[in-house]
C-alpha cells in the first residue's frame, strides 16, 4: 500500500492518505497479531492447510478492498470488495468506470493485486493443493526421474527460485512493453496484469489503443504466465533446457494454434483491414481468453455467432498446471481424453490393462478419480452461480456468461453490458457478491473451499 501512496503523493493527489491510513491500519494488526503469537508452534497437516489457505485468501481480499473503499472512487463496499477479489485472483474483471482519469494509486493497487495473486495462485497449486490430487506437484513428480532428481530438496529454495523467476519474467514483459513505445508507468502495470495472467489494464479500452507490438508481446507473455513454472525453474537450476518440457505445453500451443487459425478466418469475414493484423489480434485475444488473461484488443462480439461460440468455449478450460491461469486447466482435459480411451478399448476388450497415462507416465486410479470429480464440481458449480445470476434480474447470456468468466478467472464476459467492450457496473450489488464468491471458487480450485463443508474436515478438529 506505499507504494501506490508513494504514487498518488508524487502526482499530488489525496488518495495517498488512504493507502497511508490503510497501510498503517493493516500494518498495525498484522505486528499486533505477530507479537501475540511469537513462539507458538502449529503443526502443519493438509486440514490445517486447507483452513489457513481459505482465511488467508478471503482474508487478503477484506484488507485490499479497504483502499477501493474509502477512496474517492465512491464505491460500495460490494464493488470494493468485487475489484479486490477480481485482482487477487487474476480474474481482471472490473466495476470502474473511466480508468483512463483514475489516480496513479488506484491503477498501480489493481495492478499489484494481480502480481502478488499470481505468485500466491503458483505457490498455491505447486505446494497445497496435491493434497487433493487435483493438481501442482505431483504432476511435477511424474515428470521427473526420482526424488533424488529433483533440484529442489526443501521447500524453502523452490519458493526462492519461484519468486525469483516470477519477478525476472515480469521486469523482461515491462521492458518488451516499453520498448514498443508503451509509457514507463503503463508498462509496469501491464505486465504485472500480464504474467499474472489477470488482465487489469490502465485505460477502459485495454489493449484496443496499443500497437501490433504491444499486441505480440502480450501473446508471448501471456503464454508465458500459463505454462507450468515448475518446469521452466527446473530447467534453470538443472541448467538443462530439456528439463523445461511438460507434456501439457504441445496440447495448450496446439489448442491455441488451432483457435487462432479458425477464429481468424471467421474475423475475416466481419473485419476490414490487414490479414497479418487480424491474425495477430486474433491470437492476441485466443491467447488472452484460453490463459484466462482477459485482455482485449477488438470487441470479437462482431466476429460472428460461431467465432462467439468458439470464444466461450475456450473460456472454459485455462493453462497448464503451476501456472497463474485458470479454468479447468490442459492436464485435467489430457487425464479425461485418455480415461475415455482407455475406456473405449475396454469395452471392446473387458480383460485388456491399459493404465490411464499422462504424457509417458501412468496416472493412479485415484487421481484420475479425483480429475473426474473436480470437472463434475466446476460444471455443477457454474451451472448454479448461473441461476443465482438470474434470479437477480441478468439476462441469459450475461448469466451464463458472467458464471464461467468468474469460475475460470477470465473477465469479459459476452453481450452489451459484461462483454469485451463493457463493465460488470451496471449488474446488481447481489450479483457483485455471488461473482466475488464465484472468483474465489474458482481461484481456490473449488475443491479447496468445498472441504470446508466436510463434517470429516471438522471431526476431531
Amino acid at each position: 500500500m506505499l507504494l501506490p501512496m508513494l504514487a498518488d503523493l508524487v502526482d499530488g493527489h489525496e488518495d495517498w492518505q488512504v493507502f497511508g491510513i490503510s497501510a498503517v491500519l493493516v500494518g498495525g494488526l498484522s505486528l499486533t497479531v505477530i507479537a501475540m503469537t511469537q513462539g507458538a508452534s502449529v503443526r502443519f497437516s493438509p486440514r490445517f492447510g486447507f483452513l489457513l489457505l481459505n482465511a488467508l485468501w478471503l482474508s487478503t481480499s477484506l484488507v485490499a478492498a479497504l483502499p477501493l473503499y474509502f477512496s474517492s472512487l465512491d464505491l460500495t463496499f460490494g464493488e470494493a470488495f468485487f475489484e479486490s477479489v477480481s485482482g487477487l485472483t487474476t480474474t481482471g474483471a472490473t466495476v470502474i468506470v473511466g480508468l483512463d482519469n483514475l489516480p496513479p494509486g488506484i491503477l498501480l493497487w489493481r495492478s499489484i493485486t494481480h502480481f502478488v495473486g499470481g505468485i500466491g495462485v503458483v505457490a498455491m497449486g505447486l505446494l497445497l493443493l496435491p493434497f487433493l490430487n487435483v493438481g501442482g506437484m505431483q504432476i511435477f513428480k511424474l515428470e521427473s526421474s526420482g526424488a533424488t532428481d529433483s533440484p529442489f530438496p526443501r521447500v524453502r529454495q523452490f519458493s526462492i527460485a519461484l519468486i525469483g523467476f516470477y519477478v525476472s519474467i515480469t521486469l523482461a514483459c515491462a521492458l518488451a512493453y516499453n520498448a514498443t513505445g508503451m509509457s514507463s508507468f503503463d508498462s509496469i502495470n501491464h505486465a504485472m496484469a500480464t504474467v499474472s495472467t489477470g488482465g487489469f489494464a490502465t485505460t477502459d479500452a485495454s489493449f484496443r489503443n496499443y500497437n501490433e507490438g504491444a499486441l505480440i508481446v502480450g501473446t508471448v507473455f501471456m503464454l508465458i504466465g500459463a505454462m507450468p513454472f515448475a518446469a521452466f525453474i527446473r530447467a534453470i537450476v538443472l541448467q538443462s533446457p530439456r528439463q523445461a518440457f511438460d507434456p501439457q505445453m504441445p496440447v495448450l500451443l496446439g489448442i491455441i494454434g488451432l483457435a487462432t487459425a479458425a477464429i481468424t478466418i471467421l474475423a475475416l469475414e466481419h473485419v476490414d483491414g490487414p490479414r497479418w493484423a487480424t491474425v495477430i489480434h486474433a491470437a492476441f485475444n485466443v491467447v488472452s481468453v484460453i490463459t484466462t488473461t482477459g485482455f482485449v484488443s477488438a470487441d470479437y462480439d462482431l466476429w460472428g455467432p460461431l467465432a462467439i461460440m468458439l470464444i466461450f468455449t475456450l473460456t472454459f478450460l485455462g493453462g497448464c498446471s503451476g501456472s497463474t491461469s485458470g479454468g479447468i486447466k490442459t492436464y485435467r482435459l489430457m487425464v479425461l481424453f485418455d480415461a475415455l480411451r482407455v475406456n473405449l478399448a475396454q469395452m471392446i476388450r473387458p480383460n485388456a490393462v491399459r493404465p490411464v497415462r499422462f504424457g509417458r507416465q501412468p496416472v493412479t486410479p485415484r487421481v484420475v478419480q479425483s480429475v473426474a470429480v473436480f470437472v463434475g464440481v466446476y460444471f455443477a458449480i457454474f451451472i448454479l452461480v448461473s441461476v443465482a445470476l438470474a434470479a437477480t434480474g441478468l439476462d441469459f447470456t450475461t448469466a451464463v456468461t458472467g458464471s464461467i468468466t468468474a469460475l475460470s478467472n477470465v473477465g469479459p464476459g459476452f453481450g452489451s453490458i459484461i462483454g469485451p467492450a463493457g463493465t460488470f457496473e451496471p449488474v446488481s450489488e447481489a450479483a457483485k457478491w455471488i461473482l466475488s464468491v464465484a472468483m474465489l471458487l474458482g481461484r481456490l480450485e473449488i475443491l479447496a473451499v468445498l472441504i470446508l463443508f466436510s463434517s470429516s474436515f471438522w471431526k476431531n478438529f
